[in-house]
């Protein structure tokens, strides 16, 4: 595990730049071909769109950031039904124009979780860019999202938002049971 940040840290501050984001992407480590990849299209996309990659007024796709939160005891992690998708996924989300990844991880779990004292390793731990599917309203477009891990405290009481039909601990043996997709279980493989 590495150093863990609260939302006081002065590191975690808003930068309505995409120098923090280009910054952690320059930073982050590929483990394989498919990272690396996904590195790329996301460098290669705040330079196409570097006014708004991190704003949802970027109609082609936007930067997002999400978190698996770890339970006290690293044995499971908070998912979300999410009330949109209908489906099971980790915290997080836009960045509405602030390209502090873990900053947005963080301030998307708390929102997502209810629970206040959440602590947060500042490193990338996955990428993935994917699509999201056209709604009313909302054209198809992509996701760039940076992936961290985020640790609970022990006794920590979820509460879902609005945004979601429920929040649950999930154990990674029961990625089977909520039709985990492949990007789920292979954030989970980072975790656990």
């Amino acid at each position: 595990m590495g150093v863990l940040w609260s939302a006081q840290r002065a590191e975690l501050a808003a930068d309505p730049t995409l120098a923090t984001a280009r910054r952690l992407l320059m930073a982050y480590e590929p483990r394989d071909a498919d990272q690396a990849r996904f590195r790329r299209e996301m460098l290669e996309f705040v330079e196409r769109f570097p006014g708004e990659a991190h704003r949802r007024s970027c109609v082609p796709g936007h930067l997002t950031a999400s978190c698996l939160v770890l339970d006290a005891t690293r044995s499971r992690a908070l998912l979300t039904h999410h009330r949109k998708l209908d489906r099971w996924l980790q915290l997080g989300g836009h960045c509405d124009g602030d390209s502090n990844l873990p900053a947005v991880a963080l301030r998307e779990a708390r929102e997502e979780s209810g629970i206040d004292d959440l602590l947060i390793d500042p490193r990338i731990v996955d990428l993935d860019v994917h699509p999201i599917p056209a709604r009313p309203g909302e054209p198809r477009h992509l996701h760039l999202d940076a992936r961290f891990l985020v640790h609970a405290p022990a006794g920590a009481r979820e509460s879902a938002s609005e945004e979601s039909h429920r929040v649950a601990w999930i154990a990674p043996g029961e990625l089977d049971g909520i039709a985990a997709d492949d990007s789920l279980r292979r954030l989970f493989g980072l975790a656990f």
